[in-house]
């Protein structure tokens, strides 16, 4: 048991290449920042169908490896979990495969209503500014809401960058970055990092309070 106004999180995610995985690191990072919080970072695993032949094979590999040693996301995470916030890659404009996969596992879950109530977010790579930024994490809402989660974005007010003409990841709706292996630009950037730390604090706190009141006093039958 988690003291009042105290938060689990669970983060899980699923990265090809290791940037989503990045990302991944620094919403676990402003999850952390909160006081009271114990955080989880759990990969999603590959699928079997997928683990050769990914374009790119070597850099593939090197990202595999480098993510070997986080623990695979199991149900009990959900369940230990007052906050989840998901992080994929983009494909075509929706969530990867894999994550919705393990999604797709969730049924006894939602039969029994253990997932309503707990606060969540999501978290993006695209291969481009124009890759699906945004439709990504809107096209993710639709199981998260089925599952009955109470769906947390990111503050402008908090978040100055979202506000940038220039090619810089980031949504009033989640997080986002994109691979720059062909420029001298970090990725994630770092104003992208704040805003996955910002995403990380903001879903700890609001799953703290969610736990502080009970969910029929904040809907009234």
């Amino acid at each position: 048991m988690h003291t009042q106004s105290s938060a689990n999180v669970v983060i899980p995610y699923y990265s090809s290449y290791g940037t989503t995985h990045k990302l991944a690191e620094a919403v676990q990072e402003g999850a952390a920042d909160v006081p009271g919080s114990t955080v989880r970072l759990r990969r999603i695993p590959e699928l079997p169908s997928a683990e050769e032949g990914m374009s790119g094979q070597d850099a593939y590999d090197a990202a595999q490896d480098e993510m070997s040693e986080i623990p695979r996301i199991e149900h009990d995470d959900l369940r230990w979990a007052d906050g989840i916030i998901w992080g994929t890659p983009t494909r075509f404009g929706n969530m990867a495969a894999q994550v919705k996969q393990f999604i797709d596992t969730l049924g006894g879950m939602w039969f029994e209503g253990e997932l309503e109530g707990k606060a969540t977010g999501v978290f993006v790579s695209t291969g481009s500014i124009h890759g699906g930024h945004e439709t990504t994490i809107l096209t993710s809402l639709v199981p998260l809401i089925h599952l009955g989660m109470v769906f947390v974005g990111v503050r402008y007010s908090t978040n100055d960058q979202i506000m940038t003409t220039e090619g810089i990841g980031g949504s009033p709706y989640g997080p986002s970055t994109m691979p720059r292996d062909e420029s001298e630009v970090e990725s994630p950037t770092s104003d992208e990092v704040e805003t996955a730390r910002s995403l990380g604090r903001r879903v700890t706190r609001v799953a703290a309070r969610l736990q502080d009141t009970p969910e029929q006093e904040i809907m009234p039958a």
